[in-house]
């Protein structure tokens, strides 16, 4: 799934490219990933893009006041092409959700197919005046990277959570824009445990943590700046340390990482940094080992 990094990436490439040209035509292929009826997507056409901005998870361009807003959730990405094809598309066993075309004033065209891999689609597309307007911009917790995000308040936040710290992490609602993959390595970078308890952490973990938070998200959206969409995903799983890595060497200690697996997912840690040698408990497979 695209996180923080990704999407600054993907919104600051889209901004550079398409702020200032004309929105020509919007295809919407499956019903499913409209969440809006109002207005139609129809009214997007022939607005001037005036900008990109990242909310989160959430890509949000700004067409003259009109907001065309997507979440391309775990298996959804973005095709960028200068070549755009100006074939209708059609309905089908495509990958493809939706496809916008841009037109410059210097006689450029540009194509932008937002695509979804898989039988379980989740990418989600809203037009709205307002990008509050889209129920999940609007549940966000505070971005991580913003100037206002102190150490104060995430330890209030922390405080304030009875849960493990890697949920905690990744709940939008609580902290917006971390995922899976770059909670597994904020905890690693901070040396702290996937299943330790939040509200239970001292203030030197405290602090190691918010630390990780800002030194991980930073080195990654410094790495995705101004890289295309095409080489988004290879820039992420190449500055991964323990995520996506079991069974490879830890690059700080040299111990193997290991995996926990859950019903739709997994994480990664390395217990000789993380939880002082023990491996945890894979509850998928921990049954069959008794």
């Amino acid at each position: 799934m695209p996180e923080l990094p990704e999407v600054a990436g993907l919104s600051s490439f889209l901004g550079t490219h398409l702020e200032g040209t004309v929105l020509t035509k919007l295809q919407v292929l499956s019903v499913a990933v409209l969440k809006t009826a109002d207005p139609p997507y129809t009214a997007l056409e022939g607005r001037t893009v005036t900008g990109v901005r990242r909310f989160g998870k959430f890509v949000s361009i700004d067409a003259d006041g009109l907001h065309f807003v997507f979440h391309l959730a775990r298996a959804g990405w973005v095709r960028y092409t200068e070549a755009p094809s100006t074939a209708p598309l059609r309905p089908g066993k495509s990958p493809i959700a939706a496809r916008l075309a841009f037109a410059g004033n210097d006689g450029l065209h540009i194509g932008i197919d937002l695509t979804e891999a898989g039988t379980k689609k989740s990418l989600a597309v809203y037009v709205v005046t307002d990008p509050l307007e889209v129920p999940g911009i609007a549940a966000l917790g505070p971005d991580p990277l913003d100037p206002g995000f102190s150490l104060a308040m995430f330890a209030g936040i922390l405080a304030a959570n009875p849960h493990q710290v890697k949920g905690v992490l990744r709940s939008q609602s609580v902290i917006a824009g971390i995922g899976n993959a770059y909670s597994d390595e904020i905890l690693h970078a901070a040396k702290i445990s996937p299943y330790a308890m939040a509200d239970s952490l001292d203030e030197e973990s405290v602090r190691a943590l918010y630390e990780a938070i800002h030194s991980v998200l930073g080195a990654a959206v410094k790495e995705a700046a101004g890289k295309a969409p095409s080489d988004l995903k290879d820039t992420k799983r190449g500055g991964m340390r323990v995520h996506g890595r079991t069974g490879l060497p830890c690059p700080v200690c040299g111990d193997t990482v290991r995996q926990v697996s859950f019903a739709d997912t997994a994480l990664q840690y390395c217990p000789t940094c993380q939880t002082k040698g023990k491996v945890l408990a894979d509850r998928r497979t921990s049954r069959f080992l008794k």
